[in-house]
This record gives structure tokens, sequence and C-alpha cells, in this order.
């Protein structure tokens, strides 16, 4: 079957054709349309600057999915759409269209969780990956660990209770005078700094529990930065994103190992914007394959936000029976 699919819950506006059937996860065309020049300009995301942004990119982008795909609407099975979570104007655009798309043309509509979506990205490059499984999602918005028990059934075990992993990055870094997103830069820096030079706090929230809390980290760096530039001190910003990410990482795979226990599940998957970060994946693949876990991340060009990874979610929950009507409505949080 071929599914049509929209992804617009932040910054990038995407449509994508998907193909699918039980031997096939091909992605035919996967457009997006990045506003990373325009919020660069604000250092962040301006919500409403956003939502009109999509506005503007959605109809042209569909025309382009569906030409570089070599399809028509006609061809078209079912269309997949973002519903939730994310940001409350941007997701109505894309729900709004969607909607009216497949109403107009009498084509099954599929709400799709941004999250599960994350994590259905890797089902196109790793055709042995079935659940169950214990999944990591990290982002700009969200730092989940989830036990997926099926393809649909999503159940968040833990999960930050502040800031996301990925705002931690992009907000430390802009601090530090990076170019937005900061994320990437940080990666870069990290790989030529010490990662001992500073102790940071951890974000594992401490206890019996598998949440997060990366505010404290994230202020303790800052602060940092303010007392140095205060005192009239200079720091070595290669090192400061080294001892930041190191911090970041050993968070992470704490509670990772406490969740694998807690689970017993042999097989890891990593999704989300954060899933691009050089350091976090080998860090997770070495800490899999010390425990022969099956780890699974996707390729850099699906870390992102993106349709294709909507399509992916959307044919599952096509199958179970799924479907959206013209009362779909877009909801700003959701597991």
């Amino acid at each position: 079957m071929l599914i049509l699919s929209f992804e617009s819950s932040c910054d990038e506006t995407s449509a994508a054709v998907c193909e699918f059937d039980e031997n096939k996860k091909q992605i035919r065309s996967n457009i997006i349309a990045s506003q990373i020049e325009t919020h660069k300009l604000y250092g962040g995301v301006v919500p409403e600057i956003a939502s009109r942004a999509h506005c503007d990119a959605i109809t042209n982008i569909t025309y382009e999915a569906l030409d570089t795909a070599g399809v028509t609407l006609a061809d078209i099975d079912a269309i997949a759409v973002t519903n939730t979570p994310g940001l409350i104007g941007a997701l109505l655009v894309g729900v709004s269209f969607a909607k009216s798309l497949a109403i107009a043309n009498n084509i099954p509509l599929v709400p799709v969780n941004h999250i599960k979506g994350h994590t259905a990205a890797n089902y196109f490059v790793h055709p042995d990956l079935k659940p169950p499984f214990l999944a990591l999602v990290a982002s700009g918005g969200h730092t989940s660990l989830i036990r997926v028990d099926d393809y649909t059934t999503y159940t968040t075990i833990g999960r930050t209770r502040d800031d996301a992993i990925g705002e931690a990055f992009d907000k430390v870094g802009r601090v530090m005078g990076l170019p937005y997103p900061g994320g990437a830069e940080m990666d870069r820096l990290a790989s030529i700094g010490n990662p001992n030079a500073i102790k940071f706090p951890s974000a594992a929230v401490v206890g019996d529990n598998l949440d997060f809390s990366f505010s404290g980290l994230k202020t303790a760096v800052i602060n940092h930065l303010h007392n140095c530039d205060q005192k009239g001190e200079s720091y070595v910003k290669e090192d400061i994103a080294a001892s930041f990410t190191k911090t970041v990482i050993s968070s992470v795979t704490k509670k990772l190992e406490m969740a694998y226990e807690a689970t017993g599940l042999d097989k890891i998957v990593i999704a989300g914007g954060v899933s691009a970060n050089s350091h976090l994946r080998a860090a997770l693949e070495e800490f899999c394959n010390k425990r022969q876990i099956h780890f699974y991340m996707p390729p850099l060009s699906l870390c992102g936000d993106n349709a294709a990874m909507i399509a992916a979610q959307g044919y599952y929950e096509y199958l179970a029976g799924v479907r959206g009507d013209s009362a779909l409505n877009a909801k700003a949080s959701g597991q």
C-alpha cells in the first residue's frame, strides 16, 4: 500500500510517500522544508512564525512528494499525519491540511503520535526489528524511555521531568555563542575537548525511578559560563562541550541500564533528533555490545523530524484499525 504522510509538529514541514507490504518498507519520497534559517535569528523556535511557515510550505511540498514518488492522489491508499505531541499551532496546520485532503478524496485518515513515529523510523533500515523492545526517544522536545510491546502499544516508563535533552544541548550552545541549533556544533566541539575538564551534576533523577532532569544540569553549565565571564576568566568551549556531553551520556546510560534490568528486554532502539549525536550513538552501541543486547539506531537522515517516519508508524496504526475523521484535532501533549 502507498501512504502519503505529513509531519509539522515543530519547525520542519515534511511530506512523504512510502510503500508498505509484509516484506517491504520503502521511502518513495521524503520532502522536508526546514525553518532553521528563519529561527536562527531568534536563537530558538518561535511558535507563531513556525505555524505561518508551515502554511506557506505544505501545499508545495505535497506536490513535490507526489511528483518525486511518481504517483498521484488517486494512487494513495491512506493519509497519515502527526496529531500529537508538539506545538499546537504547528500541529494544527498539518492536521487540518491532511484532514481536508483525506475527506475531499475519500482516503482513510490515520493520526500518528510523533514519538511513535521517531521510533518507527528504524523499521525502514532494520527489517529484523520487531517488538517487544526498549526505546530511548531523545529530541529537542522529548526524552523518554518507552517499553514497546507491539507496533502500536507504547508504555512510557521513564521521562524527563523538565527540559528535554536536545533543548539542554541547544540552550547551553546558545550561551556559549554557538550557531543555532547548538546541538550539532556541541557534538563537533565535544570530539576535540577534554570530557574530564569539569564535573557537572548528573541528569539522572536519584532514586528508584527511570526519570531525568536536564534543567539542573543545563543551569549548572550556564552558571559556570556566567561565573567565568563575571570573573574575567576564559574557558575552553571544547572542554565545556565535552564535559557536558559526557555527563549527559552517563546520565542516560545509568537509567537505560536500570530500564534494561527492570524489563529484561534484549533489544534497545534509539530515536529522535539527538540520536544523531555521534557520542551518544557510540556510547549506547558500546553499552549494548558489552551486554549482548541488540542495538538499533536510525540513519542520520531519519533522526530529525520527517514525514517518512510518520508513514512507518501510520502503516501499523492503519493495520490496527486506527482512523481519524472530521473531528480529528491536534493535541500539544501526548505520550
